[in-house]
């Protein structure tokens, strides 16, 4: 790298010129998938053969299973698919799921663009999938970066539109809750068709044109043949009377009969006729409990329960009062207290007796009446304080490993309060940062689940700090409305229990995240309060902190001379306090200050001391947060050649760590160089380029780069 200035005699066009491949600076900025053509000058024809690089296309649908007595039904969806919309509906456990999957799989060859599969959990104890979030993970599987994956859900529906406006593309919906949970997830296309399975009937799907298919449930002869297929011997044969009157106790509701015919095929020697009888003196037994008029499923599912062995029936009970949809082998070790192996084991016995299902990636999920069963068995055969230490061991399996892969991610973070009371044995551990950082993403959604149970329970500091520990994915990637969801829950969380720490902290979580999206006014509101609480506890480095916040909003404002007294005020405080890393940030945050307000030679002493007090820290964001401004400051000085460097190697490191915001902000630093150095067609590039990273993130910044691109006169700017 060369911090050094411009040859003599040099102004910033021939400085430019100078570097290599001056004048065909066509860097590809953002993510590309597939292969890419950079060149110079080309004389004729150029042809290009397009070879299987790309993404393949996302084939999501879960295994097929075998169906029995449907094919009246599959008809219906054949002669349904014209309408591209079909609706499955009907009770729970009658077999919308199964039937939309395998006719699926019948047709999903044609549609070469692939096939969605979300299970929007409509009846989730969490409540609905957000449509958002399955958006954001259908654009992902098409191909999108996931820090460029817009946090808006308007913005996210129309990046989704144009993904698929000209593709064959098969969207299952499984489990839907309502209509407008729906909507922003049907493709556009005319050529591609969606499949959405629902308890109710979603009227106003059918008056958009949706066909409706109701399944009932299956003919005797076809709940024989499931019961059969799912004992796997011959005592239907020998029991002929008793098989048919335990199909008819099930309802012959699919679910009902494959529970029961699990029971019995774990028992080899048992006689339909002793099911008939335990299920007829359950139904009695059960008959206050009917949930939706489903009694026969209720039913099996006692019978099934009854029959486990005593540690399977405890994992089941406690795990019915898990707060997310799925969980793997390591929450339920830590919630009922036995060992990773003998977890696996006994959700495998619970996963053999449907009363589990396989979930992706190696995790779990409860049917959602199974759930609501296994909710009520932890109510009425575990004490009240059995149900707390369950509740707490799970809370504390969530703390602990949200914080460690926070701290995979961060690993500066250390040291943040973790109220854990009981730490997990066998403790989750992250081969690396992006598979950490992926398993906070994928699990957001749980983990806010989980806070809000620990407030209900009494434990509202486990709740801000779970928020506390999400911190990480919120820097890398942006997700800003479950940030503010998230951070405001916890601010009241600790408001509620007088947590002075956790109220000043969470104060200035939200302040970042409203300064994030612009709200400058309320930033400013949020760090002052923050500042005022850390004054009162007398934590001065905490109050440098809300220092330096306050010199962002200023930053922000355009008063730089501000930004500057608020920095030097919490640099002074760092270095009294001998705090290297933070009296790093804050000379980094001073020479940008400093830049804006034209005192360049200061500015460039401040960012190489800054770069050299991180150079040997985990900390790569900041480092490259450091070299970007340090870039800007040369430009400013007219060291040209200096600023390209650092520029093109903060924009590296950018994209090595994923870092959506960094990247089009060193972006937009580039294509300011390039129009200093008269290179107008490079500037409009970086532009047009950092414009739609920020437009993906919902950021505010984005105005101020269309301005620039209006400036140049780039027709795509308005």
């Amino acid at each position: 790298m060369s911090d050094g200035p411009a040859g003599p005699g040099q102004g910033p066009a021939e400085a430019f010129a100078e570097l290599p491949g001056a004048g065909t600076l066509n860097d590809i900025g953002g993510t590309v998938y597939g292969p890419s053509v950079q060149a110079r000058d080309i004389h004729g024809d150029v042809h290009v053969h397009q070879h299987a690089f790309g993404l393949p296309p996302p084939s999501q649908l879960p295994p097929p299973v075998r169906l029995t007595g449907r094919a009246q039904d599959l008809a219906a969806m054949d002669a349904a698919r014209e309408s591209h919309l079909i609706v499955v509906t009907g009770p729970p456990g009658i077999g919308k799921t199964a039937l939309a999957v395998n006719w699926c799989h019948g047709v999903r060859e044609d549609f070469p663009d692939g096939v969605l599969f979300e299970d929007l959990l409509g009846y989730a104890p969490d409540g609905p999938a957000r449509p958002g979030n399955a958006l954001g993970r259908f654009v992902r599987a098409l191909g999108v970066s996931p820090h460029q994956v817009p946090s808006q859900l308007a913005e996210l529906a129309a990046l989704y539109r144009s993904l698929l406006a000209d593709k064959r593309i098969l969207v299952v919906l499984d489990d839907a809750f309502t209509a407008a949970q729906v909507s922003p997830l049907l493709p556009p296309s005319a050529a591609s068709v969606a499949v959405v399975t629902s308890r109710r009937r979603l009227g106003a799907l059918a008056a958009r044109g949706a066909r409706i298919i109701q399944l009932d449930r299956l003919g005797s002869d076809a709940a024989l043949d499931l019961l059969s297929r799912t004992l796997g011997d011959d005592r239907p044969l020998a029991e002929p009377r008793a098989a048919r009157e335990l199909v008819e106790l099930c309802a012959r509701v699919p679910l009902a009969v494959s529970v029961a015919g699990a029971r019995l095929a774990a028992r080899s020697r048992w006689p339909i006729s002793e099911l008939v009888e335990a299920l007829v003196n359950e139904r009695r037994r059960l008959a206050a409990l009917v949930m939706e008029g489903d009694l026969a499923v209720r039913s099996a599912l006692d019978i099934s329960y009854r029959s486990l062995e005593p540690e399977a029936a405890r994992v089941y009970r406690l795990m019915g009062l898990f707060p997310a949809a799925r969980f793997g082998s390591s929450a339920a070790a830590a919630t009922a207290a036995v060992s990773h192996v003998a977890a696996r084991s006994l959700l495998g016995v619970l996963t053999d007796a449907n009363l589990l299902d396989d979930a992706e990636g190696g995790a779990y999920r409860f049917h959602d009446l199974t759930r609501l069963h296994a909710h009520e068995m932890a109510l009425e055969e575990e004490s009240g304080g059995a149900r707390d230490i369950a509740v707490r061991r799970m809370l504390d399996w969530f703390l602990a490993t949200v914080t460690s892969a926070g701290q995979s991610v961060t690993p500066y973070r250390n040291g943040q309060p973790r109220d854990i009371r009981y730490p997990p044995s066998e403790p989750a551990r992250f081969p690396d940062a992006g598979s950490a950082l992926e398993w906070l993403d994928r699990e957001l959604s749980g983990v806010m689940a989980a806070a809000r149970l620990a407030e209900a329970h009494g434990l509202p500091a486990m709740a801000w700090q779970l928020a506390d520990a999400m911190w990480p994915l919120f820097l890398y990637r942006g997700r800003y409305a479950e940030r503010l969801e998230f951070d405001r829950l916890a601010l009241e969380a600790a408001r509620g229990c007088g947590d002075s720490l956790g109220e000043a902290k969470m104060l200035n979580r939200i302040g970042m995240a409203v300064l994030d999206l612009g709200q400058l006014d309320d930033a400013d509101a949020y760090f002052r309060e923050a500042l005022r609480a850390w004054e009162r506890a007398g934590s001065s480095g905490r109050a440098a902190g809300c220092m330096r916040r306050l010199g962002f909003v200023a930053v922000a404002r355009h008063r730089p001379g501000d930004a500057i007294g608020y920095f030097t005020k919490a640099l002074r405080t760092y270095r009294e306090l001998a705090s290297p890393r933070h009296v790093a940030l804050t000379l980094s945050d001073l020479g940008d200050a400093l830049t804006g307000a034209g005192r360049t030679a200061e500015a460039i002493a401040s960012l190489r001391e800054a770069g050299s007090l991180l150079a040997d820290t985990a900390d790569p964001y900041n480092q490259a947060l450091v070299r970007m401004r340090l870039g800007l400051a040369l430009e400013h000085a007219g060291e040209y050649a200096a600023a390209d460097g650092n520029l093109r190697e903060a924009l590296r490191q950018m994209r090595d760590i994923g870092s959506a915001r960094g990247e089009a902000e060193t972006l937009v630093a580039l294509g300011s160089l390039a129009e200093h150095a008269g290179q107008p067609g490079e500037a409009r590039r970086r532009y047009a380029n950092a414009r739609e990273i920020l437009s993906r993130i919902s950021s505010p910044r984005a105005g101020d780069v269309r301005e620039r691109l209006t400036r140049l006169g780039d027709e795509g700017a308005t």
